[in-house]
């Protein structure tokens, strides 16, 4: 059996939110938390710190990727999940489906900070391949 999703309906060219489910599953605090947002914060911040301690040809390349990856973390702190948890917590109403909507449209943003982050890291393993090291 298929099971809708919680934050938009089917054929129906309306967006219908269930926050009930979505507050039911709560996956963001359930499975999340675990295996993408802590592990990739805490990465993110290690990288940082051995960037910082690098030599050259390095470092300029590596925390490009690190501050990137940073922006990325940020984003998601400060409004992604916090506008989520509004969102769960919101009744099914115009005004949450387009908040939703903007979520969803705002979404390529840390989307674009991970790109940047990907190509400014094989720029890194470009550099210290060249290099030898």
């Amino acid at each position: 059996m298929r099971r809708e999703s919680q934050w938009r309906g089917g054929s129906s060219p309306r967006l219908r939110r269930h926050p009930e489910e979505a507050l039911r599953d709560d996956t963001g605090r359930r499975f999340w938390a675990f295996t993408t947002t802590v592990p990739l914060t805490l990465l993110t911040l290690a990288n940082l710190f051995l960037a910082w301690k690098a030599t050259r040809p390095v470092p300029a390349w590596w925390l490009a990727a690190g501050l990137a990856a940073l922006a990325d973390r940020l984003s998601t702190f400060a409004y992604f999940i916090p506008q989520m948890v509004r969102l769960m917590r919101s009744a099914d109403s115009p005004e949450a489906c387009a908040r939703m909507t903007l979520l969803a449209r705002l979404n390529l943003l840390p989307l674009a900070f991970i790109l940047l982050a990907r190509m400014a890291a094989l720029e890194t393993f470009a550099r210290v391949g060249a290099s030898g090291r």
